[in-house]
């Protein structure tokens, strides 16, 4: 994938039970993020991040929706426990994911396995890439909705 080019259209269960697709939002930029796993440090460091500049982000109109593999069920923890006002959605089989490059091998404790590579992407009116990073850092993706919303 290349800044330019026009991102992947999915449809997936959000944690309210409702089905959201990408295309849904044409017409608005998007902020899309993938993370491992919700309720964990990294992952909530990245959301709550992500929920502090919540209200500058919607002023611009723009959208923001986390990925992860977590079922809707623990989703909804999730946002509950961390007041969290923007779209979760679950990508079990992590075909999504896939699509984005937000999945593949991963290292830890000396453990090699595949997962949710911690990334983020911008998204403009016409559904394509302005940015993207793989491998980023969890406050990182703040970061870039400011970023987005600025331009």
């Amino acid at each position: 994938m290349q800044p330019g080019d026009v991102a992947p259209d999915f449809t997936l269960t959000a944690d309210d039970g409702s089905t959201v697709s990408l295309h849904d939002f044409r017409g608005r930029k998007v902020v899309l993020y993938f993370y491992p796993k919700a309720n964990t440090p990294g992952c909530t460091r990245q959301a709550c991040a992500v929920r502090d500049v919540y209200p500058q982000i919607e002023e611009h109109g723009a959208v923001v929706i986390g990925i992860s593999p977590d079922p809707p069920a623990r989703l909804v923890k999730f946002r509950e426990k961390h007041n969290l006002p923007f779209i979760l959605l679950s990508d079990p089989d992590h075909a999504v994911a896939e699509a984005y490059g937000a999945w593949g091998e991963k290292k830890s404790f000396g453990k090699t396995y595949h997962g949710i590579i911690r990334s983020h992407f911008a998204i403009d009116e016409e559904e394509r890439l302005t940015e993207f990073k793989v491998k980023v850092k969890p406050e990182t993706t703040a970061e870039l909705a400011l970023k987005l919303v600025a331009a």
